[in-house]
């Protein structure tokens, strides 16, 4: 299966994305993570990127697309992937097509921005393995701790209020267009958010026909 998901920053993609991912054998590939680990490490690509994902703004469509190109080089990949945060807009997924790189289909969680905004000023996040949580629907087992390697978890800069507004403005101008484009081509299935994490699986599995 290949798949990408669709929906505002904060509407689920990253924590369905594993889900799915460990039901059908496939990995996740998550823009978000793989550019906020250039960052860590100081790249050229990182040092660029910082500039953006501070201010709450879309990472340029070059640098994004190197990344992308990158990870799906790798063997992983051959049987099928899960695309989270990627492509970001038209021009984004018209280049995957350019590049040879398909989507069988775009799944998009619809939800309100209001939710958004409530739900991401409770996520957390680790520094050291990526590894995120909420402080309601998925905390980590001891407050404050990553359950995976032990580090001190952190809010990111871009769940903080303001940035998430000026990231959900971004969304809707440039983002939220790929609906469209992905139903135009007979790829697009929508679920609405539920009130819990099972609840929007058990709507995700059921759209995709995967039991």
């Amino acid at each position: 299966m290949k798949l990408v998901l669709l929906g505002a920053p904060g509407a689920g993609k990253g924590t369905q994305a594993e889900i799915l991912a460990k039901k059908l054998g496939i990995p996740t590939i998550s823009t978000g993570n793989i550019l906020r680990a250039a960052v860590k490490n100081g790249t050229p690509v990182g040092i660029v990127a910082k500039e953006y994902m501070d201010a709450g703004a879309l990472v340029p469509d070059e640098v994004t697309i190197g990344v992308f190109k990158e990870r799906m080089a790798e063997p992983d990949c051959a049987n099928g992937y899960i695309l989270d945060g990627m492509p970001r807009n038209i021009a984004q997924a018209q280049a995957l097509v350019d590049g040879g790189i398909e989507v069988e289909t775009a799944l998009s969680i619809e939800i309100s921005d209001q939710t958004i905004i409530d739900r991401m000023s409770g996520r957390r996040a680790c520094p050291e393995c990526s590894a995120t949580y909420h402080t309601q629907s998925a905390p980590p087992k001891k407050d404050g701790v990553c359950d995976k390697c032990g580090a001190a978890l952190t809010i990111r800069k871009d769940d903080e209020p303001e940035t998430v507004k000026n990231r959900l403005a971004v969304y809707h101008k440039e983002t939220e267009p790929l609906k469209d484009w992905y139903a135009a081509r007979g790829k697009l299935k929508s679920v609405d958010n539920q009130p819990t994490i099972e609840a929007t699986t058990a709507v995700v599995l059921e759209a995709l026909g995967i039991k």
